[in-house]
Formats: structure tokens, C-alpha cells, sequence
């Protein structure tokens, strides 16, 4: 279950990260409130070129618009990201994986257990069933936390989900507090992702991959010991 989830949530989340970019680059212009156009002061921008000439960045030229399939697949890609997460979610909670392997073991829960962590002096058990505790609280933080921002602040987005539920909009301080948030939200992500591969190609990124491909762990440890 945990492997079949990760993969598909690899596909989703890299046709919502590829899809959602092209999307920002519409208008690559962000706000705080409910409201968010050409004639306000942005909050912020990003400084690349759009994809709409009404939309003032300080370029001379505009590219292509690619609006249309990029919403559509970024719609898709989000029904796969959010069905799979349930389905990881759930499976996860009966089966007793986030408590036997993510959630921090006594005698972890203190800053002195996460500097020896970070400092390397604390090892997982044998590197590829289990976790230190900045490993496991950083997983926590994407499943219980930073995944469920994204999706909340992306449905505030919704101009359905807004009309039927203002409230999870309005507490958000509106729609364009909303893509705000779902901005740096997702940042957050896409720096998960990047430290999530770095870390991989440190400890041996073909057979680290393959494992988490075949679920034959024994391989790994041949091939570490080697």
C-alpha cells in the first residue's frame, strides 16, 4: 500500500507542480483579501514574464498561453493526488504504519534527540525500514500538515467550493489570501520533494529506488555492507 501510493503521488504531485507553474505564469502577480487584479498593488510577483499581455511584469514580451490544458491537468492531477492520499490516509491508520514507523518513539521527543539526529549521530535501525526522528517528523509534517494546507487552500480557489463553504474561504482572509497560501504551501512541497531525491542519491539512489520499486529490502543491505 505504502509503495503503490508513493509512486502514484509522485506522478500527481509533478503533473500539479508542472501544471500549477504554468498556471502562475498567467499571472504571476499575487494578493492578500478577496480580491486581486492589474490595478492593485500586488503583495508580491514573481519576476518572470506572462502569459497574458494585460498582465504588467516589466517584460516586453509575452509567452505562450498555456492556461487552458494546464487547468485541466492540473484539476485531474489534484482528483489522483487527494483519492490516493485518502486511500494512503486510511490504510496507514489500520494498518499501524504511522505508529510503528513515522510517529517519534519515547525517549525522541526532545530538541537533544533531533540535534543528534541532524548531526548524523543517531542511525535509523538498518536504514531502510525505519527512520530518525527528523525523518519521521518531516513526513508527518508533509502527510498531517503541509498536505492537507494544499489542499484546502487550492478547493478556497473554487469558485463551487467558495459557494458552498465560505467559511473555510473567508477564514483564509479570501480567495486571493487563499492562492497566496497555496503558493508558498506548495513551495514548501516542491522543497520536500528536492531534499526527499537529495537524500536518496546520498544513501544510493538506484538501489534506495529499486526497493521502494520491488519491496525486497534485503538487497540493500547486501549491497550496503558491500
Amino acid at each position: 500500500m505504502v509503495r503503490v501510493t508513493h509512486w502514484l503521488t509522485v506522478v500527481a504531485f509533478l503533473a500539479l507542480a508542472f501544471s500549477g507553474y504554468m498556471i502562475i505564469l498567467t499571472h504571476p502577480r499575487f494578493y492578500w483579501g478577496e480580491t486581486g487584479n492589474v490595478n492593485m498593488k500586488p503583495l508580491f510577483r514573481i519576476p518572470v514574464p506572462s502569459s497574458r499581455d494585460t498582465v504588467p511584469t516589466g517584460y516586453n514580451y509575452v509567452l505562450a498561453d498555456e492556461n487552458g490544458w494546464a487547468r485541466y491537468l492540473h484539476f485531474e492531477a489534484a482528483w489522483l493526488f487527494v483519492l490516493t492520499g485518502a486511500v494512503y490516509g486510511i490504510g496507514g491508520f489500520f494498518s499501524g504504519h504511522f505508529r510503528r514507523d513515522l510517529w517519534p518513539r519515547r525517549g525522541e521527543r526532545s530538541w537533544q534527540a533531533y540535534w543528534r539526529a541532524f548531526r548524523g549521530v543517531d542511525k535509523c535501525d538498518d536504514g531502510v525500514h525505519h527512520y530518525n526522528v527528523l525523518q519521521r517528523t518531516a513526513y508527518l509534517g508533509v502527510i498531517f500538515i503541509l498536505t492537507p494546507a494544499v489542499i484546502w487552500t487550492g478547493l478556497a480557489l473554487s469558485p463551487a467550493f467558495n459557494a458552498a463553504f465560505p467559511f473555510f474561504v473567508d477564514v483564509l482572509g479570501g480567495r486571493q489570501s487563499a492562492r497566496t497560501l497555496h503558493f508558498f504551501v506548495s513551495d514548501l512541497l516542491v522543497a520536500f520533494l528536492v531534499v526527499h531525491i537529495v537524500m536518496i542519491a546520498l544513501a544510493g539512489f538506484w538501489t534506495r529506488t529499486r526497493a521502494m520499486i520491488t519491496g525486497r529490502t534485503h538487497n540493500v543491505e547486501a549491497e550496503e555492507a558491500q
